[in-house]
């Protein structure tokens, strides 16, 4: 019997090596069962069982097998001291997701279909297969640690979960181990930070770590972008190449961040799609990752275009709020040094020190439905936020621009989060400037209605970066490209300006950004800035050619805009308007390049019957575009 015993134990103990030594697999579906997630934890030398994952595309391969986890310092604070937690061997600063057990697998699924309180469509499926795989330290189950994997139609996304301790441990995440191998020859739309231009380079010798997201081209015909979400108390991440494994960009953590549990890290997403354009009409995954705004009362929050008010005097103030009133702008902004130098604590933001009558301005633009937004920066908001909000909703100020914000590490960017949520307070739109690029976290704040992070004509970008930014930059969310529209220092022809209010999509529209109301000598194509909204019903992409040409089709009500922009070539172009519903007919007003106009602008005019099936020719300049404004006849 003994001898029995002993022969039963020898064959559990072979038979448990032998399951620990085979791959551990978990697959996950998206709900159209084209994507397929599969997660592995397998045995990759004696003693040693990592975590990877892969994705594949109608059995193509998106994402080879990869690494995941999270280096950890789980044993920082004297807080875990005062309960006497003794670290479990090799857990302090190196990756705590080696030699995990599985504790339990939980798979969910959600369908559901969300109204955002504006966007680039009204309606938001949120439609998703769920894998939260729960594992466990063996020689310390009370450190546990969830891998949650998502599949979406339109990508996969993951992050790491930190159940709360019995013990409360807080938890200092040193560095991300997550990879993304991806097919040999793939390349990277790569700009080094937030208003860079772009390089199409393979995955080697980039000069520094990339922004995000970080659109790719397979070999295979599929399109990728790599992307975040919910980034709202943690240090931002970037995008570096492996040092030792090719074809791998990794995970790049700024620094690193203390979290208490339960606390979850941003999510890591995958967008995935047959066709560039694909990307941006999907790019709602982003928002979905996001919880819902907690607040009651969104009527206050009113998208529309803004003008930059340059004199910063009381005069220059009314002749911009009637030019705005006039030409259906909905907001005056007072740029920086309105309350003094700006890059002072000095300064003191409750203070109007330029030569403007603050109330007889606010009450003035009341009359003629012209908002005013104020420019604060951020030495000002860090400290004085808590008074100046308050202040601003009292005086009746409709929003406020956040200036040279610090992006980067986790004390700023909590930071961040939470001058959102307090403007969210005061009912004031913000509109956050210089590196920050969004994650989705407009559904939580919904007063967050847009934000720089973009080469705009700040810069005065050429025409092919602009084709490229609706692949890359726009895929995260609302940017705000300051357009220009009189400026001398333009690169880019005026339709290709007037294009732009279209294929960049901000909630709150920066136009005529370094212009004056004088410079406007009744050019006819302005009306398209009357008319143009800054929110939409549903978002199409017609023509995706990344830094040669785009077209993007938006509808707002029964109207349709069509914005189309060439790079620095000119070419000749047809726009499908099978868009258009069936059996209706349309006017279709045509804004384009013209050298034979008689105007500064050279911007032509015309009007044409259309319908469904139809198209429209268009001779695009070098530098070029074309704006339409599609209405139903009556």
């Amino acid at each position: 019997m003994c001898m029995i015993r002993i022969y039963s134990l020898i064959v559990c103990f072979l038979l448990a090596q032998i399951g620990r030594s085979q791959p551990t697999e978990h697959r996950l579906q998206s709900p159209d069962g084209k994507l397929e997630l599969v997660f592995t934890q397998k045995e990759v030398s004696p003693g040693k069982r990592q975590m990877t994952y892969r994705v594949d595309y109608l059995k193509k391969p998106v994402i080879l097998e990869s690494g995941l986890g999270v280096q950890i310092d789980n044993h920082v604070f004297e807080h875990a001291m005062a309960h006497k937690v003794t670290t479990p061997p090799g857990t302090l600063g190196v990756n705590w997701c080696d030699n995990l057990t599985i504790k339990n697998v939980v798979k969910t699924t959600k369908d559901t279909t969300w109204k955002p309180v504006y966007g680039e469509r009204s309606k938001i499926r949120d439609h998703y297969n769920q894998l939260d795989i729960q594992l466990q330290k063996e020689d310390s189950p009370d450190y546990e640690l969830h891998v949650i994997l998502r599949t979406y139609n339109e990508g996969i996304a993951f992050r790491y979960f930190f159940p709360e301790h019995p013990k409360g441990l807080y938890y200092r995440v040193m560095a991300e181990n997550s990879e993304f191998t991806l097919p040999a020859e793939t390349k990277a739309w790569y700009t080094a930070w937030a208003q860079g231009a772009y390089q199409k380079l393979p995955l080697a010798a980039w000069p520094e770590t990339s922004e995000r997201p970080l659109t790719l081209a397979l070999l295979n015909g599929l399109y990728v972008s790599l992307a975040e979400a919910e980034l709202t108390d943690y240090a931002m991440t970037k995008f570096k190449l492996s040092p030792d494994k090719p074809n791998t960009i990794i995970t790049s953590m700024y620094e690193s961040a203390d979290l208490m549990s339960d606390v979850g890290t941003p999510w890591r997403v995958v967008m995935v799609a047959e066709r560039p354009g694909k990307l941006l009409e999907n790019n709602d995954i982003l928002l979905n990752l996001n919880p819902p705004a907690t607040v009651a009362n969104t009527d206050w929050i009113k998208p529309g275009k803004m003008m930059r008010e340059v004199t910063l005097t009381t005069e220059g103030a009314m002749s911009c709020i009637d030019f705005a009133a006039a030409h259906n702008l909905q907001y005056i902004l007072f740029d920086w040094k309105w309350y003094g130098p700006a890059f002072t604590f000095q300064s003191d933001a409750r203070q109007v020190v330029a030569p403007i009558d603050m109330p007889k301005v606010i009450a003035y633009g009341n009359e003629k439905n012209v908002g005013v937004i104020l420019y604060v920066n951020l030495q000002a908001l860090y400290k004085q936020m808590d008074q100046i909000f308050p202040l601003y909703k009292k005086w009746g100020v409709k929003g406020v621009k956040f200036g040279f914000v610090e992006v980067g590490s986790h004390r700023w960017m909590t930071w961040l989060t939470e001058a959102k949520r307090k403007a969210l307070a005061n009912n004031l739109m913000v509109n956050i400037h210089d590196e920050y690029r969004p994650t989705g976290t407009s559904r939580t704040y919904p007063n967050v209605m847009t934000q720089e992070g973009i080469r705009g004509n700040e810069e005065f970008p050429d025409a092919t970066h602009n084709t490229i930014l609706p692949f890359t930059r726009y895929l995260a969310g609302a940017g705000d490209y300051t357009i220009c529209y009189y400026d001398k220092r333009l690169k880019n022809t005026h339709a290709h300006q007037l294009a732009m209010n279209v294929i960049s999509y901000s909630p709150l529209q920066s136009v005529f950004w370094y212009d004056k109301p004088a410079l406007y000598n009744g050019e006819p194509e302005i009306e398209f800035f009357a008319n143009v909204p800054t929110v939409w019903d549903d978002t199409r992409v017609i023509h995706d050619a990344i830094g040669e040409y785009v077209t993007i089709a938006r509808r707002s009500g029964n109207d349709w805009f069509v914005g189309t922009i060439t790079n620095n070539d000119g070419r000749m172009l047809k726009l499908p308007l099978d868009f258009l519903p069936k059996g209706k007919t349309y006017t279709a007003h045509i804004y384009s390049d013209d050298p034979a106009v008689a105007t500064k602008t050279q911007v032509r005019v015309a009007t044409q019957i259309v319908k469904a099936g139809q198209s429209l020719d268009m001779n695009l300049l070098p530098r070029g575009g074309q704006a339409v404004w599609l209405t139903p006849v009556r």
